[in-house]
């Protein structure tokens, strides 16, 4: 008996062995429910070709080439994918909206005797979910933000307290960026849509009556916007405040941008997208110390002649309140894990 659902709650998808998105491989990888795999019942060419046929050409030819692909592509995931998945295997299956190309596998899956679930209304209803969640209405988590200038070690600290059992958010893993000119990550980032559905999924496992502790962001992380709910959200948190001396944090810069220093190319196409603020003079004098390796005295210099002084001047715009300032003497993991064990008892006391 093939069943049907809705709900997209995180108690929900768990329930699942696996949550197959049968869509094409393109529209996979533009968007997808957080855990899915994807297996496809027609690939990329295989859809636009169908397609193109139904609106130029036969109807009925594009539905009989389209129902032979159809089946040859789930016998290859029977024989694949799923050879080795038991009689008691339970799936959720969709597609776009729920349609064609979802009862196509459901109705072999049930023929098989698997305990399979469509899912209604298909990835529509999972991006349904995902705009009411961050775009409609008023998030309910109790946000605390990291602030700090730039190689304060928010990140660092970020992951210290996940450790120690406090709620966090990691917007940089999420979005796949470090959250500055220098920040992308090997990979590129995740679609719009994409940062979107992990940021929902993620936000959906969070409990919202323990605090919740943020990194401080700007409102772009690389090419990826924060949504309207979550960024009204930061924008009124309360702050805890990161300083450390400078000497530390051109340590831990360069330790953390290790990549970045030891690709040239890369490192000079991003001192080359320095605003237009800092003379050709002054950016031209980076690009040659990069190119020189030396790159510690070229990361103090963008702290203090860029970093900071951005840090400073947006400071009206974190006029939020305080509830802690942490002057950290050095940034060394034991540091950071001392810190992580201080405030933890102060944030999420249980």
């Amino acid at each position: 008996m093939i069943r049907r659902t809705a709900d997209l709650s995180p108690a929900a998808r768990d329930g699942f062995d696996a949550i197959i998105d049968v869509r094409s491989p393109a529209e996979f990888a533009l968007d997808h429910i957080p855990g899915a795999i994807n297996l496809p019942v027609l690939d990329d060419v295989q859809r636009a070709a169908v397609g193109t046929e139904y609106v130029q050409g036969s109807k009925f030819l594009a539905r009989r080439s389209g129902a032979a692909m159809v089946a040859r592509n789930i016998a290859a995931h029977l024989e694949g994918a799923l050879a080795d998945r038991g009689g008691g295997f339970k799936p959720l299956v969709h597609c776009w909206r729920g349609g064609q190309r979802s009862g196509a596998m459901v109705t072999v899956m049930d023929q098989i005797g698997w305990p399979v679930t469509v899912l209604d209304g298909g990835y529509q209803t999972w991006r349904r979910q995902v705009t009411a969640g961050l775009y409609d209405t008023p998030l309910p988590h109790r946000l605390t933000l990291l602030d700090g200038p730039t190689g304060s070690g928010k990140t660092a600290l970020l992951t210290a307290l996940a450790g120690r059992g406090v709620q966090t958010l990691d917007l940089e893993a999420l979005a796949a960026h470090r959250g500055s000119l220098f920040g992308a990550i090997p990979g590129g980032q995740p679609s719009q849509k994409a940062f979107e559905s992990r940021l929902h999924d993620a936000l959906s496992r969070l409990d919202p009556a323990r605090p919740v502790v943020v990194e401080a962001e700007s409102s772009r992380i690389g090419a990826r916007v924060i949504p309207p709910a979550l960024w009204a959200a930061m924008s009124l948190a309360p702050v805890i405040e990161i300083a450390a001396p400078v000497e530390a944090r051109v340590a831990h810069t360069v330790a953390t941008y290790a990549d970045i220093a030891a690709d040239p190319a890369t490192l000079d196409a991003a001192l080359v997208r320095l605003p237009r603020h800092h003379s050709k003079a002054t950016i031209g004098e980076w690009r040659a110390m990069a190119a020189r390796g030396e790159i510690a005295d070229l990361a103090g210099q963008l702290i203090e002649a860029h970093y900071d002084p951005a840090y400073l001047r947006t400071g009206a715009d974190r006029a939020r309140p305080v509830l802690d300032r942490l002057v950290l003497d050095d940034l060394s993991p034991a540091s950071i894990e001392a810190a992580a064990h201080r405030l933890a008892a102060g944030l999420d006391p249980a």
